[in-house]
């Protein structure tokens, strides 16, 4: 027992000597509540609850990242986050409605009702602890990172200067360690400490400053910026599940079409969307995902549901296409073409995003509805207007007509049958039907039969 006593008390020593070393020493900016502004009325109560209870428990409780950038930049943040140096466990003994989740990074979540406040526990650099609850790989990517550590340790780690602000609820101050205060007064976004290390450690990092930038209209400072171009190819070593949820993120902030454009900027778009980078060259390509994200974000302003699926169709629509049009070339009849161009683009997309199945049946049917929107005879266009995807299929095919293909006098009609009422309807189903042109159908030879009788009479003339 004794020899491990030695082992546990040397590596101890060990790792407080290698955070001493990997953590540079800093003497904070303290701004006082009389010179930020923010208000612990624009603060979530339900956070609020959290906060002062780790602080009477005796413990460093901090708003932390985003909802403190967003407070003092005067927006209303969407989650509230709390940092503390009470460990995961500590955290449940003092709130009973509280789980802990994660594995890479240990997590508490306090619950009430539908609502989630995150408590993380301050932690330091990966390198500074035991194997057992830090990892990295070869390369420098961390794959996981649960080594606790304290406010301080916690800042160096965290990614943004804007990110790493911390609200503390004992003196309402605002705590800032790297200039974060001056980058939101520049309206600049830079990442913490050496920038190639920091991608390399997460190159999620790459899709969270584009994100960010475009959100909060930022520029990316200078040294961050080289740096992002030069590692866009990280991003192929991250889980296509992991990079659906950031993707995800661009669709719901209301910054697409600006976080769309610095994508190809920084050459990270073709990790995401290979086969729409592909076709950009194309200007009916780029006008249509641009309108396409463009009223997403619109939809964003006005507090609407964005639909995934429809964002997603739209962008994989012209190389669906592409596929389509090289099937019916070799033979196909057009509606095996389109499934044959949606089923290949569709398993070449999942190579780089993890599109789970609901949305992807879902971005088949508003694909398969663009060939039911030719198909106006008969029932067939009371069964469409009927099918559960007809608003967003609809939606696509205005943007495609929109964007320079053929088919505004389809697209027309549609408009003009989907808001109209039941005699009018059936009035533009008669004008389709009286349009039609009558098909000459050859007349079935008859069939000769060898036992067939022999008429005499027709061979004697």
């Amino acid at each position: 027992m004794e020899i491990f006593k030695i082992i546990k008390l040397l590596k101890g020593l060990f790792t407080r000597a290698a955070q001493e070393t990997a953590i540079p020493k800093h003497t904070p900016n303290v701004i006082p509540r009389a010179e930020h502004c923010i208000s612990r009325e624009h603060i979530n109560p339900h956070a609020l609850k959290v906060l002062y209870r780790l602080h009477q428990a005796g413990f460093m409780a901090c708003l932390v990242g985003g909802c403190v950038r967003d407070l003092l930049l005067g927006r209303q943040p969407k989650d509230f986050d709390v940092a503390t140096d009470a460990r995961p466990e500590e955290v449940r003994r003092l709130f009973k409605n509280c789980r802990l989740i994660g594995r890479r990074f240990r997590l508490a979540h306090i619950i009430f009702g539908h609502e989630i406040i995150e408590v993380a526990t301050f932690r330091t650099h990966h390198d500074g602890g035991e194997l057992e609850h830090g990892k990295s790989r070869d390369d420098g990517m961390i794959i996981r990172d649960n080594v606790f550590g304290n406010i301080e340790d916690d800042v160096w780690r965290r990614d943004f200067t804007v990110n790493a602000l911390y609200y503390n609820i004992a003196d309402f101050s605002v705590i800032d360690y790297t200039s974060g205060m001056d980058d939101i007064a520049a309206k600049q976004l830079r990442i913490i400490g050496d920038p190639d290390k920091r991608f390399v450690e997460d190159p999620v990092r790459l899709l969270r400053a584009v994100r960010l930038a475009g959100k909060l209209h930022f520029t990316i400072h200078t040294q961050t910026e080289h740096v992002i171009s030069r590692h866009s190819h990280l991003l192929e070593h991250v889980s296509p599940a992991r990079l659906f949820q950031e993707t995800l993120k661009l669709f719901h902030e209301g910054a697409t079409i600006r976080a769309f454009h610095l994508l190809q900027k920084y050459h990270l778009l073709n990790s995401l969307f290979s086969q729409t980078a592909a076709c950009l060259d194309q200007p009916q390509t780029k006008q249509l995902v641009e309108q396409a994200l463009s009223g997403t974000d619109q939809r964003v302003q006005e507090d609407k549901k964005v639909s995934s699926s429809f964002v997603l169709s739209a962008l994989l629509w012209r190389p669906i296409l592409q596929h389509a049009s090289h099937a019916e070339h070799d033979g196909l009849p057009p509606y095996p073409a389109l499934e044959k161009g949606l089923k290949t683009v569709i398993e070449k997309q999942l190579k780089q995003l993890a599109i789970p199945r609901r949305i992807t049946i879902a971005i088949r049917e508003i694909v398969i509805l663009q060939h039911h929107f030719q198909q106006r005879r008969g029932n067939r266009p009371w069964r469409t207007l009927e099918h559960p995807r007809f608003r967003a299929a609809y939606d696509l095919l205005l943007l495609r007509a929109e964007s320079g293909e053929n088919i505004k006098e389809l697209a027309d009609w549609w408009t003009q049958f989907q808001a109209a009422d039941h005699p009018t309807r059936e009035s533009l189903l008669r004008e389709i039907n009286h349009n039609k042109r009558p098909v000459r159908r050859r007349r079935p030879q008859a069939r000769r039969h060898k036992n067939l009788p022999v008429n005499k009479t027709t061979l004697e003339k």
